[in-house]
């Protein structure tokens, strides 16, 4: 496997195939995104959504194929690593040191306003709603402050409200030029939020590009979510 890291580059799976023995969670996967744009990977449970992003974040190797990531890279797992019974400022100050940051005091105050969380720095974790949370493990991931950021079913376990809130946060990332890429299970957010998606069903990448152009693909009738399950109906899934 080759990770290639560049300063300016964009994100990039380049004929990416993982095997856990005979099966193959990802088949030969290639696809970009340039800088500032904001993708969905959606699909069918067990589709190799996690997977990809992992091996994107170098927590996994492809068994073979390659990966071109920007330098300082952002990862957000869907299980929040962070320590409940820290504040939210010893939190990101933990992981500004583990990040090796430069001036971690300046980064965690930087990340606190940006994630709106500056109330709430001298609070224990544990007793923040599930979308301050989010904001938290979100903003552990800034830290460094990569030029892209993948994040894993970011708005799992959220109520509408916090959903909300969290996804104006991830459009203000792009916005300012950070390019997201993030799986969900939620296709409508997709729809909503995304530049572009990228279906992924038992490990192949079955389309790249607009939900208006996935949805065009289909009856033109059809809502999104509809003409998501046709499309994959359409070719066997």
């Amino acid at each position: 496997m080759a990770i290639t890291q560049q300063t300016l580059a964009p994100l990039a799976a380049i004929a990416v195939t993982k095997l856990y023995g005979q099966r193959a969670a990802l088949r030969d996967v290639s696809f970009e995104v340039p800088a500032g744009e904001l993708v969905a990977v959606i699909g069918p449970n067990g589709a190799g959504k996690t997977t990809l992003l992992s091996i994107l974040a170098g927590i996994q190797a492809p068994t073979q194929g390659s990966v071109v990531a920007p330098a300082g890279l952002g990862w957000v797992p869907q299980q929040p690593a962070i320590y409940s019974k820290l504040t939210v400022a010893e939190n990101l100050r933990l992981f500004a040191r583990l990040e090796r940051v430069d001036d971690p005091e300046a980064a965690v105050a930087a990340m606190l306003v940006q994630t709106d969380l500056e109330d709430r720095a001298d609070d224990q974790v544990s007793t923040l709603s599930g979308g301050n949370r989010q904001r938290v493990n979100i903003a552990i991931g800034l830290l460094a402050e990569p030029s892209a950021l993948l994040l894993d079913e970011p708005s799992s376990s959220l109520d509408p409200r916090q959903r909300e809130r969290l996804w104006e946060f991830i459009g203000e990332l792009g916005h300012g030029g950070t390019t997201v890429l993030y799986s969900t299970h939620n296709v409508a957010e997709a729809e909503r939020y995304a530049d572009r998606v990228l279906v992924l069903a038992d490990g192949e990448l079955l389309f790249a590009g607009s939900p208006r152009e996935l949805q065009a693909g289909t009856d033109a009738d059809l809502d999104f979510e509809s003409a998501f399950v046709a499309f994959l109906h359409e070719r066997g899934h």
